[in-house]
């Protein structure tokens, strides 16, 4: 009876152990198995982030604005090369006068003071010709107003005085016209630059009814694009009118500045001689 007793126990033992030992290769298997499905279940997910990366860059890339150069050559292409190469060329032929009159201007300016100065001393030291040589290795207006003058001057003649100021006036206003010289071409530029711009407005509205016309329906595609294409031509002249009056203004105070100068000097130069004279 013991003997069966504990046969029995021992085979109630062994069943328990292998019912657990199966149970936990079934949780193994499952999590295996539910592994496996996780992991293939999160490989697609992986691999479609690479996919939407070239998306994420290329957005960056639309967003970018292009160079200035680029947007200055399709809007000068938009405008029509007709009209725009007209506005283009009042910028360069204005440009290029303006950087003339500039280096001139900025050569004939020099140092009135020192100049009278030397000449003041040259009177003392050697007379009226080394008067004139010391004009004559001086650049600009004044020092060639000043060699005119004293070119003219003779000590023996009773009007010597009076004949100096009128060669000073004379000549004088003979270098002015050589300081203007060449700034109506810039009050040209300056305002046929914004005419080409307005004939291009007009032009650009006629085509555009044109194509109204031709449509048989206002469309707001049509309007616009003919509008932004007349307009682009005016916005161009009006902007060379603008850089070429801020050069024009800056010549013409050059020039009014450099003109008395010369005139103070002139009228020191008198005096110069006058006390010469005197002596």
């Amino acid at each position: 009876m013991k003997k069966l007793f504990v046969l029995l126990s021992i085979f109630v033992v062994l069943s328990l152990a292998s019912n657990n030992l199966v149970a936990q290769e079934v949780t193994e298997t499952d999590s295996t198995e539910v592994v496996t499905d996780t992991a293939v279940a999160e490989q697609p997910a992986e691999a479609e982030t690479p996919a939407e990366q070239p998306a994420q860059t290329t957005e960056p890339e639309e967003e970018e604005s292009l160079p200035l150069h680029q947007v200055i050559k399709q809007k000068f292409i938009e405008g029509g090369p007709m009209f725009m190469s007209f506005v283009l060329l009042a910028l360069i032929l204005g440009l290029a006068i303006c950087i003339e009159r500039i280096i001139y201007l900025n050569l004939a300016s020099t140092n009135s003071e020192k100049l009278l100065h030397k000449i003041e001393e040259a009177l003392a030291s050697g007379g009226v010709e080394a008067a004139k040589e010391v004009c004559r290795n001086t650049r600009g207006p004044v020092a060639s107003i000043f060699y005119q003058g004293l070119d003219r001057y003779d000590s023996k003649n009773p009007n010597a005085i009076e004949m100096v100021e009128k060669t000073v006036i004379a000549y004088g206003g003979v270098q002015m016209g050589l300081l203007e010289k060449g700034i109506t071409w810039i009050a040209l530029f300056i305002a046929i630059a914004p005419m080409l711009g307005f004939m291009g407005t007009v032009i650009g509205m006629i085509d555009a009814f044109d194509s109204i016309q031709k449509a048989g329906d206002v469309s707001a595609g049509l309007v616009a694009g003919g509008i932004k294409v007349a307009l682009i031509t005016t916005v161009s002249g009006l902007i060379v009118a603008m850089i070429l009056q801020v050069f024009y203004n800056y010549i013409v105070s050059k020039i009014d500045g450099i003109v008395n100068d010369m005139e103070d000097a002139s009228i020191s130069l008198v005096d110069i001689v006058v006390k010469h004279n005197q002596k």
